[in-house]
Order: C-alpha cells, then sequence, then structure tokens
C-alpha cells in the first residue's frame, strides 16, 4: 500500500542548506538546446506550410548538461564527464560548461564525433517544431577508455553519481555497466535516468529514475495506478538488484517503492507551459537531497517540488534555492506548529521565496516566556502589517543574561512550539544574541514591529530596516500584561 504523507518541511530545507558542500559527477549524453522563436503570419507560397519570422533565439544545455546546470545554480559542484565532438556545438556546450564555473576536464572533444543538437522553433508559446542533429554512435575503445580513466579520477572528489541517458551512444554498450560497477566498489551511490526498454545496463544502479510510460515500457505493461506502478517497479527492483526505484507520475507526482515500501508525493498544482528538462530538474534535486543526507523520500519530495517549479518556465528551464524553497513551503499548505520552527538559515531562504511571490514579510522578537493576551495582541497587530510574520525568539542562554538566572520558565523548545501554534505566526526562529540585529540582517525583513514602549529610535535593527526601504511600527500594549507582573502573581499565591 503506497503511503501519502508529507515528511515534515524541516529536514527538507536542512538538506537543502547543504547543498553547497555537495558535489556530483555527472556522466551522460550532453546536447545542446536551441530555441528559436518568433510569429507566423502567412503561409508560405512555395508549398502549404506557415512561415516562421525568427524574433530571438537562445542557447541551452540540454540532456546531462541540463543536468550539470541545475546542480550548478542549486549552489553545488558539479563535475562532468563524457565524449563529444570537436564541432562548433560542442564549442557552444564547453564554453557555456566554463561559464558556469564546472570543471570540464573530464569533458572530451573527439574528431569525427558529432555533438547533439535539438532546435526549437515556437511562434506565440507554442512549439511548431524541433530538428534535430545527431549521430548515435558508441564510444570507440579509445574514446571509451579515456572516458573510464576521466571517471576514475573524478569519483573520488563526489559523493553522488549520475549517469544521465539520452540514449546518443555514451552509456551504450557496457559502458554503463562498467561505470556502475566501478561507483559500487567505491560505496559511491549512482542513479540513472533510463532511456530505453532494457534496464540490465543499469543492473546495480541504487536507483533509476523513470517516468510512468517508461517505468511500464521497461516492465512490458502499461502502468497507471498505485498498485500497477508498485508491482512494475517491484519487477524490475528485484531483476536488476537497484536499491529503489523513483517513478515521475507528471500531474500525479512521484513513486518512491522498494522491495518493502511504497510511497507517493502528491504533485502541487502549477500551470505548466514546458516540460523540456523536467527530468534532468527531477534527478539532478534527488541527488543533491540524497547527498545532503535527506532519506529516499525526503529527497523525493523536495525533487518532486523541483519539478513543479520548472514545468512553470519556458525553455530547458533550472532552478535556484529561493524557489525551491518557496515550492517547498507551498507544497505543505498550511503548517503543523512544528514545522513552522525554522533555522535563521532555512528562515531567509523562506523570506526570499516570500518576497519573490510579491509579498511583504514581517518581523518581531521577543522572550515570551509565559504567554498572555498582551504577546497575542501585539502578534496579531503584527500580522496585520504584513502578508508573512516571522517571529525571533531569544534562546534560554539569552533569556537568562537578560532577565536572570531563575528564566525562563518555559524553555526555548516549548517556547517556539507554542508560538508556532500561532494563526499569526508565519515562522518562529531562535536566537542566541542578545539582541536579533544578526537575525534582522539576515532575514531583511520589510516590516519591523515592536510594542509601543519603544520608539523608533530605540528599536534594535530600525535603521538597517529603514536604510533598505522597509518600516518600522510601533503598536499598542495590553495595559497590566507581563510576563513578570504573571510570574510574580504565581509566585505571591495571587489570581487575576
Amino acid at each position: 500500500m503506497i503511503k501519502h504523507q508529507l515528511p515534515s518541511p524541516e529536514p527538507l530545507h536542512r538538506a537543502i542548506a547543504r547543498f553547497g558542500d555537495v558535489t556530483v559527477l555527472v556522466v551522460g549524453d550532453f546536447i545542446l538546446d536551441r530555441f528559436v522563436s518568433g510569429v507566423i503570419e502567412r503561409i508560405s507560397p512555395e508549398a502549404p506550410i506557415p512561415v516562421l519570422h525568427g524574433r530571438g533565439e537562445m542557447l541551452a544545455m540540454g540532456g546531462a548538461g541540463n543536468v550539470v546546470s541545475n546542480i550548478v545554480s542549486l549552489g553545488a559542484g558539479a563535475i562532468p564527464v563524457s565524449v563529444i565532438g570537436a564541432d562548433q556545438t560542442g564549442d557552444s556546450l564547453m564554453r557555456m560548461l566554463g561559464d558556469l564555473g564546472a570543471d570540464t576536464d573530464g569533458l572530451l572533444q573527439q574528431k569525427g564525433r558529432m555533438t547533439s543538437s535539438k532546435s526549437r522553433f515556437s511562434a506565440l508559446n507554442q512549439q511548431v517544431l524541433r530538428f534535430d542533429e545527431e549521430e548515435i554512435r558508441p564510444l570507440t575503445s579509445a574514446e571509451r577508455a579515456m572516458l573510464i580513466e576521466h571517471f576514475q579520477a573524478a569519483l573520488a572528489r563526489a559523493d553522488i553519481v549520475i549517469l544521465s541517458d539520452y540514449g546518443k551512444g555514451i552509456l551504450l554498450d557496457g559502458v554503463a555497466a562498467e561505470l556502475i560497477a566501478i561507483c559500487r566498489d567505491a560505496g559511491k551511490p549512482v542513479l540513472a535516468d533510463p532511456k530505453g526498454r532494457d534496464y540490465a545496463r543499469y543492473a546495480g544502479a541504487t536507483a533509476v529514475t523513470p517516468n510512468r510510460k517508461e517505468l511500464g515500457e521497461a516492465a512490458g505493461r502499461a502502468v497507471f495506478g498505485d498498485d500497477e506502478i508498485v508491482a512494475a517497479a517491484r519487477d524490475l527492483i528485484a531483476a536488476h538488484d537497484f536499491d529503489f526505484i523513483v517513478a515521475t507520475r507528471s500531474e500525479k507526482g512521484m513513486s518512491v517503492v522498494t522491495a518493502e515500501d511504497a510511497r507517493h508525493i502528491s504533485t502541487q498544482a502549477r500551470e505548466v507551459f514546458d516540460v523540456s528538462g523536467a527530468g534532468d530538474t527531477v534527478i539532478a534535486t534527488f541527488a543533491l537531497s540524497l547527498a545532503a543526507g535527506a532519506d529516499r523520500v525526503q529527497a523525493a519530495t523536495i525533487a518532486n517540488a523541483a519539478g513543479g517549479v520548472v514545468v512553470g518556465k519556458r525553455g530547458t528551464a533550472r532552478l535556484t534555492v529561493e524557489e525551491l524553497s518557496g515550492a517547498l513551503f507551498r507544497s505543505h499548505g498550511p503548517v503543523a506548529h512544528q514545522d513552522a520552527i525554522l533555522d535563521a538559515d532555512a528562515a531567509a531562504r523562506m523570506v526570499v521565496a516570500w518576497k519573490e511571490e510579491g509579498l511583504t514579510v514581517g518581523f518581531t522578537n521577543g522572550c515570551f516566556d509565559i504567554l498572555h493576551a498582551g504577546h497575542v495582541s501585539l502578534l496579531h497587530a503584527a500580522r496585520s502589517q504584513c502578508d508573512r510574520l516571522v517571529l525571533g525568539l531569544n534562546s534560554d542562554a539569552s533569556v537568562r543574561r537578560l532577565k536572570g538566572p531563575g528564566r525562563p520558565v518555559n524553555d526555548q523548545h516549548d517556547r517556539a512550539c507554542v508560538l508556532a501554534a500561532l494563526a499569526s505566526v508565519d515562522a518562529v526562529v531562535v536566537f542566541e544574541e542578545d539582541t536579533p540585529l544578526v537575525l534582522i540582517d539576515a532575514l531583511k525583513p520589510d516590516v519591523l514591529v515592536k510594542g509601543a514602549d519603544y520608539t523608533i529610535e530605540t528599536v534594535v535593527g530600525a535603521d538597517e530596516v529603514q536604510k533598505a526601504g522597509g518600516r518600522v511600527v510601533l503598536v499598542d500594549l495590553v495595559a497590566g500584561k507581563s510576563t513578570t507582573s504573571t510570574i510574580g502573581k504565581l509566585r505571591a499565591g495571587g489570581t487575576n
């Protein structure tokens, strides 16, 4: 039976925060994508075909190149290894990879080999023609030896390996199997984005990432429902010794299947402009997440959100960490209170994502030791000034320094959980310093809110927020309500 619950957001954001420490070795078919846009206003007098008047052209990396592009755009390191042609298309790919900052020492240009390219012609955002220039040819023995040599040299620097098979020849004739064997001997996980019906060539890989149609073709039967997906995946796992299979299912999301367990991650509804390269984004993000410490279900949840972002873009697209964080937050809908407790890095990414959606972000802070009506009123007023409110919460050590050795009454975990459960609070971040200035600098809120017992001149962070174009708002407090007075009444045995 497939389980449908989503993982908690916090470990997902922790994994994303570690992307910068990950290096991925990418081997496969590198393709140049060319996008030509224009308008169609007439039919050719030479034949009954439309005439496209070109208005613009864009080049992008496709195939394994798009995998590399997504890895780099997410802040990680990528090592491309392949063989391409010593031609103009190959030169363009080398230049583009160099511009990304990728190490191109393992990308070999060979005379007599054609670099694959795909040209897409579109009018009014509708693709009208695709023109492919390619030659499907396995590696020669000399090319294969050089590729294996570069692969082995690079493997020591990599945390995980992706085989991006577009069927153009690089991974044919047992090359994929040889690379997988090398990875297994080295103890490195290897993911394969498969091509064709015969998955025996990927035997022993950690996982393969087919879409639903590819999964059915490999299993030899059509698959649609959850049970059919699971059965087909388990047949392939048993036949080819995969640890698990990640099956992408378009609008139905993604399924992660092992011999014993199956999980399904539902997709977030998005307007789809172009699915070009979405699979590259999915495997790149999945590999990064896995190498960054996420388990396979968490990694699939992150990759599923990434795929949802890029299908909303035109052309072979990539995404940023900020876009990914925003998509993950939206995919969970209203978060459980414990999931709204973030560290500073995750909160900063969330703030960027909110701002990119056109939302204003507010910030307030305090100890909030024993929650009372004054606190609730302050937070409600703060939330009325913005679309999203982040609350900076003094840590236990910080409260002790400010309030004395008998405080806090409630520890930071309990205080954070109570505050995060309030409808007016969208995120809680615990900070260790005596003031929230470092946190304010990191979050860059649009609105800074404090109680009217302060003046703007005495509000920590006011200058920084105002200089960045933001506002400082002072809200009225509820008279006679404070944690100190509440504690005093409790100690005196008094009541309201």
